[in-house]
C-alpha cells in the first residue's frame, strides 16, 4: 500500500503553481520574472503522480523563493530542447531570470538530469544558488565547495596573472554548460605551492567523494573537457538514490508536523493490510453485529495521525491474529463518507469495539499499540462481572480471578447492592458497560454485600477499590443518579491519592484541577533509599489531611524522559535529585522549588507550602499559558482566490440573451430583477439537517 497524499496548503493556493502549456504562455512568465525571480519549470505526464507530489512538496518549502511552473507537455518539451518527448516521464528546468538586467534578453536554463524525487529536486535547487565559478589559492585535494557538499564532482582550471582575464571566461563558459553536474573552480597557480604542475596541465578532475584522488590533464578546448566530464560522470543508480534518500532526509526539513514528517519518510514501507479488514458501506453492518468483538479504526488517507496509527492497529491485528472471538477492521471515511456519517464519526483516527446487543466503546487512550491492546483485552470481558459469593468477590478484589489480566489493570472496582428495589444497580450495571475497556468492574448484590458493608462500616449501595492484592480497599459510598454521573465518580475513585505521573495518566490527574505538588527523581540521586524517604514524609502529610488542596505526586525521570524536558522548562535547568516543586495550575501558572539546601522532612515541607502561600516565596519559574492551536493558520481559499482577481471564485449567475425579457423572482421575501442580485461574500455553507458530520 503506498502512503496518500497529505495536504499543503500553501501548495495549492491560486497563482501559487502557474500551468502553461505553450512556449508563449512560458515567455509571459519569464517576462515578469525577469530581474525579480528565477523560475523552475516541472513537466509530468499526468497530476498526481509521485513526480507531481515532489514538485508540489517542493513548492510549499520553495513557493515564496522560486516561480513555479508546471506543465503536462504539448509543445513545451520541444521548446525546452527535448528532442523525443515521448521518451520523457518527468522533467525539470532551472530558468535563470533573476539576474536578467534587460527584458530582451533571454532566461538561461539549467536541466535536472536525475528523476524527479524530493531530495533531488533539494539537491539541484542548491547547486543552482552555488556560486557561478569559485576560485581558490589552494591544492584541488583541499579545496571544498557545496558541490563537494553535495556529492558532485569539482573540474579544477588553473590560472595565472597575465592569462586570468581569459581564464575566467572560460571557466564561467564551462560552468554554464556543465551546471548541475559539476562544480568549476578556478586555481590560481600562485597560491599552489604544495604542488608542481607544469604549464601544459592546465586542468584536474576530482570524483565526489572524501579520498577520491585528483587526476591532472590538458584541456584543448571546451568542447573536450565537456565529453570528458560526462564520460567520468558516474551514472545514477536509482536504487543507491533511494537509499541516500533514506539516509539524508534530515537535510530536507520541509514539515514543521513531526506526525507529517515521520509518515512522508515511512511512506515507502509497505502495510500489511490483509491483517484486518477492509470494510465498505456494503459490509459494515453485517460485519459489526455479526461477530463477538470487532475493533473497527475509522481513518481518512489525507490524515498525518490516521496513517501513523495505522502502523500500531495493524501491529495489534498481528498480535490478536489467532484469536477466534475478536477481529479487527478499518474503515476509510474519505470514501465511505455515509457510514462515517451515520456513526457521528468526527475525530480521526477513531477505534470503536462492537459487541452485538451491548454499547459500542469508543477508544480513549494513546494511539499506540500497547494502550490499545489493553483495551481490547479488557473490553472483551463482560461488564460488570457477576459475582455470587463471597469468596468470588474477595478473589475478585485480591486480583486472583482473571489473574491474566492483571498485568493490564491493577485496579478493580466492586459494586455491592442489596436486593431490595431501586438500589442504582441498574445504573452501576449501565455505568459498567460504559466503562468496559477501561476497567475491571464485579457486582455483589444480596445478603453476601450487606455482610461486606457491615464490615467495612459502611451502608448499601457502595463500591470496594482495590488497587492490587496487598493494596489497601476503598469504600466509596454511591450517591449518583445517572449512569454518565457514576461513570465519572468511578474514574476519579479509581485514580491513585499519590501516584506516579507518566504520559499516559497525566491528562486524568490534570483534570482534578489541583496544583501539583511533584516530586521528581531520577538516578541521579546520592543514595537508593533517598526517594522512598522522601515519598514517605510526603505520605505522613498526606494521611495527616494537612496536604488535601494539593495532589502529591512524583515522576521519575528514568522511565518518563519527557519529565526532564517539564522540569528544565519550569527551573531554567535540572537541579539534583530528588527535587520538590509546587505547580500552581491556575492562571498565574508559577512554579515553587523547594530550596534544595534544606532536608526534604514533612515539617520543613509543610513550613515551604505555607510560606508559599503567605506570598513570602518567590516563584521560580512561570507555566506559559500557550494555546496548542494548528502550527499554520487555515487558509480560507475562496478569499485568497478573490484577492488576487476579483471575482474569479464568485458564483456565476448565467448571462441572458440579449432581448430577453426581464425575469423577477422572489428572493429572501422580496422580488427582484433577476440577474440583479446583489453578490455576497463567501460564507461558510450552513449543514443541511439532520446532517450533522461537518468535517467530510
Amino acid at each position: 500500500m503506498a502512503y496518500p497524499d497529505l495536504s499543503f496548503p500553501s501548495a495549492v493556493l491560486f497563482n501559487e503553481v502557474k500551468y502553461v502549456q505553450t512556449p508563449g504562455e512560458l515567455q509571459s512568465i519569464e517576462r515578469i520574472a525577469k530581474g525579480l525571480a528565477d523560475v523552475v519549470l516541472a513537466y509530468v505526464q499526468i497530476l498526481g503522480l509521485p513526480e507531481h507530489r515532489a514538485v508540489m512538496e517542493t513548492t510549499f518549502v520553495y513557493g515564496a523563493k522560486y516561480q513555479f511552473v508546471l506543465t503536462t507537455g504539448g509543445s513545451m518539451l520541444k521548446h525546452m530542447g527535448v528532442e523525443d518527448p515521448s521518451t520523457l516521464q518527468s522533467g525539470l528546468w532551472f530558468l535563470h531570470c533573476k539576474d536578467v538586467k534587460r527584458r530582451s534578453d533571454p532566461c538561461h536554463y539549467t536541466p535536472l538530469k536525475r528523476p524527479l524525487t524530493t531530495l533531488n529536486i533539494y539537491t539541484f535547487l542548491q547547486l543552482m544558488e552555488a556560486p557561478l565559478v569559485t576560485e581558490a589559492n589552494a591544492h584541488p585535494s583541499k579545496v571544498e565547495t557545496v558541490h563537494s557538499h553535495l556529492r558532485m564532482p569539482l573540474l579544477f582550471l588553473f590560472t595565472q596573472a597575465d592569462t586570468l582575464a581569459l581564464d575566467r571566461n572560460t571557466a564561467e563558459s564551462l560552468a554554464w554548460r556543465l551546471r548541475g553536474e559539476v562544480g568549476v573552480v578556478l586555481i590560481h597557480r600562485e597560491g599552489v605551492a604544495d604542488v608542481e604542475t607544469p604549464k601544459d596541465i592546465n586542468a584536474a578532475y576530482r570524483a565526489p567523494g572524501e579520498v577520491s584522488p585528483v587526476k591532472f590533464f590538458t584541456m584543448r578546448n571546451i568542447e573536450e573537457v565537456v565529453s570528458l566530464v560526462r564520460e567520468k560522470s558516474v551514472p545514477y543508480d536509482q536504487e543507491e538514490d533511494q537509499e541516500e534518500e533514506k539516509e539524508d532526509w534530515a537535510v530536507l526539513d520541509v514539515l514543521d508536523d513531526e506526525v507529517a514528517e515521520s509518515v512522508y519518510r515511512d511512506r515507502d514501507q509497505g502495510l500489511d493490510l490483509d491483517l484486518i479488514l477492509d470494510l465498505t458501506a456494503d459490509t459494515f453492518i453485517s460485519t459489526v453485529t455479526g461477530f463477538g468483538h470487532t475493533v473497527v479504526l475509522f481513518f481518512v488517507k489525507w490524515d498525518a495521525v490516521s496513517m501513523a496509527f495505522m502502523q500500531s492497529f495493524l501491529e495489534v491485528a498481528d498480535k490478536l491474529e489467532g484469536d477466534v472471538d475478536v477481529q479487527l477492521a478499518g474503515l476509510d471515511c474519505g470514501e465511505w463518507t455515509d457510514v462515517c456519517s451515520s456513526e457521528r464519526i468526527t475525530v480521526f483516527p477513531t477505534v470503536r469495539m462492537y459487541h452485538p446487543g451491548q454499547p459500542v466503546q469508543t477508544y480513549r487512550g494513546m494511539l499506540g499499540s500497547e494502550g490499545l491492546s489493553r483495551f481490547i483485552m479488557l473490553a472483551r470481558i463482560s461488564a460488570p462481572v457477576t459475582l455470587s459469593s463471597e469468596d468470588e468477590a474477595r478473589s475478585f478484589l485480591a486480583g486472583e480471578l482473571y489473574h491474566e489480566h492483571a498485568n493490564l489493570s491493577s485496579v478493580r472496582v466492586l459494586g455491592l447492592f442489596s436486593s431490595s428495589p431501586d438500589t442504582g444497580k441498574e445504573v452501576f450495571e449501565e455505568a459498567a458497560k460504559l466503562l468496559r475497556g477501561e476497567a475491571l468492574l464485579g457486582l455483589l448484590e444480596n445478603t453476601q454485600a450487606e455482610k461486606w458493608a457491615e464490615d467495612y462500616s459502611v451502608k448499601l449501595p457502595v463500591m470496594l477499590v482495590s488497587r492490587g492484592p496487598s493494596s489497601h480497599i476503598e469504600p466509596h459510598s454511591i450517591f449518583i443518579s445517572t449512569a454518565e454521573q457514576l461513570v465519572s465518580a468511578i474514574q476519579s475513585a479509581v485514580l491513585d491519592s499519590f501516584p506516579e505521573l507518566t504520559v499516559e495518566n497525566l491528562p486524568a490527574y490534570l483534570a482534578l484541577r489541583k496544583p501539583l505538588l511533584l516530586l521528581f527523581l531520577g538516578a541521579g540521586e546520592e543514595r537508593g533509599d533517598q526517594s522512598e524517604g522522601v515519598r514517605g514524609e510526603l505520605r505522613k502529610l498526606q494521611s495527616a489531611g494537612k496536604i488535601d488542596s494539593y495532589l502529591p505526586c512524583w515522576m521519575h525521570l528514568d522511565r518518563t524522559p519527557s519529565g526532564r524536558v517539564v522540569l528544565e522548562s519550569y527551573l531554567g535547568s535540572v537541579p539534583p535529585l530528588p527535587a520538590l516543586v509546587l505547580c500552581q495550575l491556575d492562571s498565574a501558572g508559577e512554579v515553587f522549588h523547594y530550596p534544595p539546601e534544606q532536608p526534604l522532612l514533612s515539617e520543613t515541607i509543610l513550613q515551604w507550602l505555607q510560606r508559599v502561600d503567605n506570598k513570602e516565596e518567590e516563584p521560580a519559574g512561570v507555566i506559559l499559558d500557550e494555546e496548542w492551536g494548528p502550527p499554520v493558520p487555515f487558509h480560507d481559499f475562496l478569499s485568497v482566490m478573490d484577492q488576487e482577481a476579483p471575482g474569479y471564485a464568485t458564483q456565476k449567475v448565467p448571462k441572458r440573451k440579449m432581448g430577453e425579457r426581464e425575469k423577477w423572482e422572489e428572493v429572501g421575501g422580496k422580488e427582484v430583477q433577476a440577474g440583479k442580485r446583489e453578490t455576497q461574500k463567501h460564507k461558510p455553507p450552513q449543514s443541511p439537517e439532520p446532517h450533522e458530520h461537518t468535517e467530510l
